[in-house]
């Protein structure tokens, strides 16, 4: 993600040279970008990658509080250990990520983090919805540039992580709320 900055056009036909297939799943894939709200049709351009107006950030990060919140208050109802262990050690991994010592982009480590969240909520529709937004929440925040949200991404997480395996559902939708808050908070100071 990242490739192509905001408001760049989606050319099929540039696109299929650049990766050296036919039109076709080029045009099946930008299709599906503006589906799912990562690209948008514009008049006479064809589709672009999406530009997030203020407005629709905002509209975004609301839904992603409330979803967030509800997802870690099914978790903590619903987790048993093994999911605690989980996530214990994707906080720890998710560290090492941020230090540089770990394998993986630190924004990977925290999709990885909420989507055990999510699974541990036992909502498959739940889940969905935090899906589709989730994808346009990390292009707003990979066309941001956003910095230093890392060092506290952990800490949000110990928080939340501490709250589902205490069982506790109020702090632990509280703690997934003021996560979504903060990130809000950070990425509404760049736009």
């Amino acid at each position: 993600m990242g490739h192509l900055p905001p408001g760049s056009r989606l050319s099929v036909p540039a696109l299929a040279r650049e990766f050296g297939v036919s039109r076709s799943p080029i045009r099946d894939a930008v299709l599906h970008l503006v589906r799912d709200g990562l690209g948008e049709e514009t008049l006479n351009r064809g589709a672009i990658v999406r530009t997030f107006s203020p407005a629709h950030l905002l509209s975004l990060y609301e839904g992603m509080e409330a979803l967030e919140g509800m997802a870690a208050r099914l978790a903590a109802d619903r987790s048993d250990a093994a999911v605690h262990k989980r996530l214990t050690d994707m906080v720890r991994e998710h560290h090492h990520d941020i230090a540089g010592t770990g394998s993986r982009w630190p924004v990977d480590a925290a999709d990885a983090f909420h989507g055990e969240i999510w699974a541990a909520a036992a909502s498959p529709v739940l889940a969905r919805m935090l899906e589709d937004l989730q994808g346009q929440v990390r292009l707003a925040m990979c066309s941001a540039s956003l910095g230093g949200g890392n060092a506290h991404a952990i800490e949000d997480h110990r928080e939340l992580l501490d709250a589902i395996a205490a069982g506790d559902a109020d702090a632990s939708e509280a703690a997934a709320r003021r996560h979504v808050v903060r990130l809000r908070a950070m990425l509404w100071d760049v736009v």
